[in-house]
């Protein structure tokens, strides 16, 4: 069967909106998915109690020996305030698992990733630079190909909500991070108002 130009047009716009629309969606999804995964680690770390803290029943027969006793490893969601390097106003939160960090910027912030120095700095030199590096280790069979550092943008329309950085597996490159996110986010916000 043959199609008019008409018909056609129309086709490749409806694919278009298609398109557009799973992108919207995915975001959306990726953003439900990160609240998740925070609300896991959260619940993980309150929800559970040592064995060795639970009341005893009177009625038990024989007493456990301590090394049987069970403990629940409790993972750790650490939370640190990314604030302007002037007037030290929170900009944004970094919240830290020992798989990933994930910068959430204010409401109201309202900054893109086409400001500078984002792009050129945070993520093509620190974010590409540690990246070079898990790319040779992965040569060398020193680390696995899932845990190169790799670095997501998420946004709400053009304006970035958060900045995921997934298998920074080092605690001197979450220092490095958090440092450099805070000088980027402060010259963003300076450039911004330019």
């Amino acid at each position: 069967m043959q199609y008019t130009d008409e018909q056609i047009q129309k086709m490749l716009e409806l694919k278009e909106s298609i398109i557009d629309k799973m992108a919207k969606h995915q975001d959306e999804l990726d953003f439900l998915q990160k609240n998740l995964d925070v609300l896991d680690v959260v619940l993980k770390g309150s929800s559970f109690t040592k064995a060795s803290s639970l009341p005893r029943s009177t009625e038990s027969i024989t007493k456990e020996p301590e090394e049987d006793k069970i403990e629940v490893k409790e993972e750790k969601l650490e939370s640190i305030q990314i604030k302007k390097n002037k007037d030290g106003e929170v900009i944004a939160n970094a919240f830290v698992t020992p798989e990933k960090i994930s910068i959430i910027l204010n409401e109201g912030i309202g900054l893109t990733d086409e400001i500078p120095p984002l792009r050129s700095f945070f993520i093509e030199r620190i974010i590409g630079e540690m990246k070079k590096i898990d790319s040779t280790d992965v040569k060398n069979g020193k680390i696995d190909e899932n845990s190169v550092i790799d670095c997501i943008i998420n946004k709400n329309g053009p304006a970035i909500r958060e900045i995921i950085i997934k298998n920074y597996r080092q605690k001197e490159r979450l220092d490095e991070i958090i440092n450099t996110a805070t000088w980027s986010l402060t010259r963003m916000l300076e450039n911004s108002v330019k």
